[in-house]
């Protein structure tokens, strides 16, 4: 929620009356439109509790504020004016919702600022807890004019505040997608409401675009490890595809905890990937977050260490299955024992042999035909390929490293 402008709403009031000296004697001052009168003492008075305001002497200003005696509509005015930035200076948001009351009593408003001031009143009303005013002071000032996107949000935190999310979720859809059509930044504070919402919704996929838009934002490595875990936590994801979300997860310096690391080995040892089990249980090890006693880990790297070896040496065996086979599935497999031996050019060859000879899920070929270009440094090749899996978890993983690689040009430009 965006937050309150001080008192700039309605300081044509005060503005217009500092214009002139409290030593002057005119009673009349001119502006924009009928002379505005005020008597010299009700000038001076108010000259002085301006004076307080400006020094943010909030003890002083209350004393001359109330000392206030107005006899016309536009002193009246005024003073309410003036009560409203003493409550905005003391954060009094009961204060300055009732300062407001008195100024829409007043015919001294000025049309110009009522539907603006009206939504403020909507936001104060929200912020005391009385929602129904909320809505009624959102509708009124719609009807002069206001809707904002700043009120789109207000209704949507109302219907939070009321637990009706189905009726929040569309209103804040409906802010995100007029913040980013007008260039302006979308707060992280909405993506992060709009990714509880549609989590609710068990809308995963806009879950990861959420995701993937506040990354573009902040990627640092707590920022990647709380997408990526909170994501695969809930969206229910294929093993491989999660293998290549731990692998982006690594790729980010972003494994912090035993969890991360016994997850990530479980996957790539029940893959078959069994050099890069161990190598991911060594890391975590080096890292300081498993141990030599942890019993489930110690047991897997003494169940893939030999697996290993054996399937490294495999790998010309394959090669020559892959380049003999009428299908390209021989040559997807080579090339994803590839990737996760970090030999990303020969991957890159396989998975290129794999879709010319078809036969293969082109989303996940795609998808790791484009890790592996990324990884290779191939920013450009990568996000074509990547652009090419566009079906179901594989388009997730594809978005999340395509992310990965926008970042890494940045880098790369600052650099």
């Amino acid at each position: 929620m965006n937050g309150l402008r001080g008192g700039l709403a309605i300081a044509v009031a005060l503005s217009a009356l500092m214009t002139v000296p409290v030593s002057a004697k005119k009673k009349k001052i001119v502006v924009a439109g009928p002379p505005i009168t005020m008597s010299d003492s009700f000038r001076a008075s108010a000259a002085s509790a301006e004076t307080a305001l400006k020094a943010r002497d909030t003890a002083t200003a209350a004393s001359r504020i109330n000392a206030l005696s107005p006899t016309s509509d536009f002193e009246s005015y005024v003073a309410a004016a003036m009560r409203y930035q003493l409550a905005v200076q003391r954060r009094d948001v009961q204060a300055q919702r009732i300062a407001l009351t008195d100024l829409f009593k007043s015919p001294e408003l000025p049309k110009a600022e009522a539907p603006r001031l009206r939504y403020i009143a909507g936001y104060l009303s929200f912020m005391v807890g009385n929602y129904d005013d909320a809505t009624a002071q959102l509708d009124y000032a719609k009807t002069l004019g206001y809707d904002g996107i700043d009120a789109t949000m207000l209704r949507a935190d109302i219907a939070l505040r009321r637990n009706k999310p189905k009726e929040a979720r569309p209103l804040l859809r409906e802010a995100l997608a007029r913040q980013r059509a007008s260039g302006q930044e979308v707060p992280l504070a909405w993506i992060d409401r709009a990714i509880s919402l549609a989590y609710q919704a068990q809308d995963f996929k806009e879950v990861g675009a959420l995701y993937r838009e506040r990354l573009a934002r902040t990627a640092s490595p707590q920022d990647w490890r709380s997408a990526l875990t909170n994501y695969m936590s809930a969206a229910d994801l294929e093993a491989q595809a999660q293998l290549d979300l731990y692998r982006l997860q690594a790729a980010n310096g972003a494994m912090a905890s035993e969890r991360d690391y016994q997850a990530y080995a479980q996957l790539a040892e029940k893959a078959g990937f069994f050099a890069e089990a161990k190598a991911i249980i060594e890391a975590g090890r080096k890292a300081g977050k498993l141990t030599a006693k942890q019993a489930a880990t110690s047991q897997l790297l003494k169940t893939v260490t030999p697996k290993a070896t054996k399937e490294i040496a495999g790998l010309p065996a394959m090669a020559k299955k892959a380049a003999a086979a009428s299908t390209g599935k021989e040559a997807l497999a080579l090339g994803d024992n590839y990737v996760s031996l970090a030999q990303f050019p020969q991957a890159v060859e396989q998975y290129r042999l794999a879709l010319s000879k078809g036969g293969v899920d082109a989303g996940r070929v795609n998808a790791r035909l484009g890790i592996a270009l990324a990884r290779s440094g191939d920013y450009a090749g990568a996000q074509a390929a990547l652009a090419q899996a566009t079906d179901s978890d594989w388009a997730s993983v594809a978005g999340f490293w395509s992310t990965w690689i926008d970042q890494q040009n940045r880098k790369a430009g600052a650099a």
